[in-house]
Order: structure tokens, then C-alpha cells, then sequence
């Protein structure tokens, strides 16, 4: 009788731990940067604070227009011209290894907490994607996305700030969402965006 009590108990055990384990794996987070599904509890920690690199306005001597957004990949910067050889220098997160790009774009759209629909070529790498997040501050997209042309590439927001300075994204340029949305309320629809590599 007590070897069945014992059975019992262990398969309550297991049934109470199955039970528990499942709603947090529900409620996991996407983390863009490394294509795996995280603990809502992993990102918050990480989360915290403030980017590294202050936003500050600089003497800059680039041809380019007010208005226009220079992206220095190499540098991790972008800049965003004020004019009379001034420029606001913000901190960003570029791709990584094999998703990095260059060009000469416009800003196409602009959106604030943006829903985030990942590319076909994404969710053939992380099959367990949705195929819409709405927007939020568990998006990817984070609290602001200006979309750059026809591309698959935004200059948009992220909740993880120890990200910036670093090469982790899938080609979009992110910056903290304090920064970004400084950014967004300066830049215009049909701002020229470059990007060097």
C-alpha cells in the first residue's frame, strides 16, 4: 500500500511540475539578437538601464543636408544632421555578421509601437516565430520604427539597452527607445537615410 501511496505522490509531483512549467514557457519573450524564445524574467534583468553611449550633439562635417540620417555602421553611430556643421550622435545596435548592408534610402513610413510581421526569411530560421506580434514593450520593434525605403530594414527601438554598440540585430539599425523616439519626432517622412558599412 505505501509503494502505491509512493507512485501516486511522484506522479502528483510530476503533474504540479508539468502544471507550473508550462504557463511560463507561454510567456516567453522573443529575443531578436539571438533567434530563441527567453524567460520574461532573463530580459528583465538585462533590461534595465541606459544605453552606454549618450546621445550628445557633435560638430559634424558631412555634406549632407539638415534633416538627413547618417548611419556609421563601424562606428556603431548614427547621425542625424542638424546643420551649420552640427549633428545629434546616437549609440545604435547594427547586424551581425552576415546581416550587415549598405545603401542610400528615404524614410517610408513611420510608426509609433509598432507591430512587428517577421520576414519570411527570419521565420524560416526560427520556425516557432509568430507570424504578427502586436506592438508593445515586449516587441522587438520596441516604442518607435521608421522603415527605411522598400527595404526589410527600420531604424527602430529596443527595451534592451546593453544591445547598443553591438553587432546582434538582423540588419535593422536599433536604438534605445529613449533615443529613438528623440529621433522620431525629428525625423521627417522622405529623410535620406545612408548607411555605410
Amino acid at each position: 500500500m505505501s509503494k502505491l501511496k509512493s507512485t501516486i505522490a511522484v506522479a502528483l509531483s510530476i503533474l504540479l511540475s508539468f502544471a507550473l512549467v508550462t504557463p511560463s514557457m507561454a510567456a516567453r519573450v522573443y529575443n531578436a539578437d539571438t533567434n530563441t524564445w527567453e524567460e520574461p524574467a532573463v530580459v528583465a534583468q538585462r533590461g534595465h538601464g541606459r544605453s552606454a553611449i549618450p546621445r550628445e550633439e557633435v560638430a559634424y562635417d558631412g555634406t549632407y543636408a539638415p534633416g538627413s540620417i547618417i548611419v556609421e555602421t563601424a562606428e556603431r553611430r548614427l547621425y542625424f544632421v542638424l546643420g551649420d556643421g552640427r549633428a545629434l550622435r546616437y549609440g545604435i545596435g547594427v547586424g551581425r555578421d552576415g546581416f550587415t548592408w549598405s545603401g542610400t534610402h528615404r524614410v517610408s513610413r513611420k510608426a509609433e509601437w509598432p507591430g512587428w510581421t517577421p520576414p519570411a526569411q527570419m521565420r524560416k530560421r526560427v520556425p516557432d516565430l509568430p507570424a504578427y506580434m502586436p506592438g508593445g514593450p515586449d516587441n522587438p520593434l520596441g516604442a518607435r520604427a521608421m522603415y527605411i525605403g522598400s527595404t526589410l530594414y527600420r531604424l527602430h527601438g529596443t527595451s534592451e539597452p546593453w544591445s547598443i554598440g553591438q553587432a546582434v540585430s538582423s540588419g535593422c539599425i536599433r536604438l534605445t527607445n529613449e533615443d529613438v523616439i528623440d529621433l522620431y519626432d525629428r525625423v521627417k517622412v522622405g529623410a535620406l537615410v545612408v548607411v555605410h558599412h
